[in-house]
């Protein structure tokens, strides 16, 4: 095939992971709980297959499915964006990422305060939103950098955008990335400055996230050393530390995301188009938002029949997604959830392709029909029709 077009709904699970309860999160289903506003309305996600997955109930089944589908289950023992991309790319982790639930230890923080010159505030487990609520005032007449985390492997820093120019922030986070190895290598640092709004504290579209490089070979370097194009979209780049990407394009949210594919979608390359929408996760999983979750669903939805008519014969589009974050559930963590798999093309064979343990079947599938030699230790999902 010429060109594979992977899109990833951040947080977009279907519930039903056999060993959530490890992991605080029995009985969560993202999907369901979407569909339990009685808002959602996605039939092109239906008509490709989405409620014909194993397990899925809460969707009606297509009675003739317009794509290959498969209910995948992340192997690599963890529940974060990073993690979950890796895996998709080919890397199952042996081991989770350090978390931090009673905030960071004094060797981590007192090395970032004579890194940066300033102060700490908050270092404990905290909601993006409520972080800048309590601790925003406190910040403009200290100066002291607001430092939280979550269950993910984070290590945030918040920062008005008056106080601290959003170039400044950036720089302090590499500071913090240069810190944050060893045992203490979290996933992403990430910088999230905010402006003082209408109501209150708000958080701009300004964050950026500066993430630990992959530790082996993903699928990105194979087919970027096999000559290959490797476009990212949304926060791609940033999630695997630019490595193996040719051409990045970081977006603003699900609506400039879903464009920038679809203008990638109108270019001659021969390669993968790599997406993340995080607005699923980012604005409406971390939130509890499960009306907004609906309605950015529904936009990826009505978009899709743009998507599918762009496909030449000789391309595919791929949808899945990374993990779970149950906006329905008290917690504002991500979900150990089983995703989804959706794939479409002229050359692809419509059907159920069962249940799977790992994500990095899809780098395989990727792998196989780009032409590329690795595996990954993986089998394809599907070959061509």
């Amino acid at each position: 095939m010429k060109r594979i077009f992977l899109i990833v709904l951040d947080s977009c699970g279907i519930g039903g992971a056999k060993d959530a309860a490890a992991f605080g999160d029995e009985g969560s289903d993202t999907l369901a709980a979407c569909v339990g506003t009685g808002l959602l309305h996605i039939p092109h996600l239906i008509s490709l297959g989405l409620g014909n997955i194993a397990g899925v109930s809460c969707l009606p089944k297509a009675d003739r499915p317009r794509a290959a589908f498969a209910r995948l289950r992340e192997l690599s023992p963890g529940k974060d964006t990073t993690i979950g991309h890796w895996e998709i790319a080919g890397i199952v982790s042996p081991k989770p990422l350090p978390t931090y639930p009673d905030g960071f230890p004094p060797e981590v923080i007192n090395a970032f305060k004579r890194a940066v010159g300033r102060g700490v505030l908050c270092n404990k487990p905290i909601s993006g939103t409520e972080v800048i609520r309590r601790y925003g005032d406190e910040h403009l007449r200290t100066g002291d950098l607001i430092v939280y985390t979550s269950a993910d492997s984070v290590f945030q820093v918040a920062a008005h955008e008056d106080l601290i120019p959003v170039e400044e922030l950036y720089e302090i986070c590499r500071k913090a990335r240069a810190i944050l190895t060893g045992e203490h290598a979290v996933g992403r640092v990430i910088a999230r400055p905010f402006i003082t709004g209408k109501n209150g504290y708000e958080r701009t579209s300004r964050r950026h996230d500066f993430s630990l490089a992959p530790p082996e070979r993903t699928l990105l370097d194979a087919a970027k050393d096999a000559g290959l194009d490797v476009l990212s979209v949304g926060k791609i780049e940033d999630i695997f530390a630019g490595r193996g990407v040719t051409e990045g394009c970081r977006t603003r949210g699900n609506t400039e995301g879903i464009e920038a594919t679809l203008a990638r979608m109108d270019r001659v390359f021969h390669g993968l188009c790599f997406t993340n929408l995080v607005d699923f996760d980012m604005l409406y999983g971390h939130r509890n938002d499960a009306p907004g979750y609906a309605r950015a669903l529904n936009e990826f939805d009505a978009a899709l029949p743009r998507m599918l008519a762009k496909l030449g014969p000789e391309d595919a589009l791929m949808i899945t997604a990374d993990h779970g974050c149950d906006p329905s559930t008290p917690s504002t963590d991500h979900s150990r959830e089983d995703v989804p798999f959706l794939l479409y093309g002229e050359r692809i064979r419509p059907g159920d392709l069962g249940e799977w343990t790992g994500f990095h079947h899809i780098a395989a599938t990727i792998a196989v029909l780009l032409g590329l030699n690795d595996r990954f230790g993986a089998e394809p999902l599907v070959m061509e029709a």
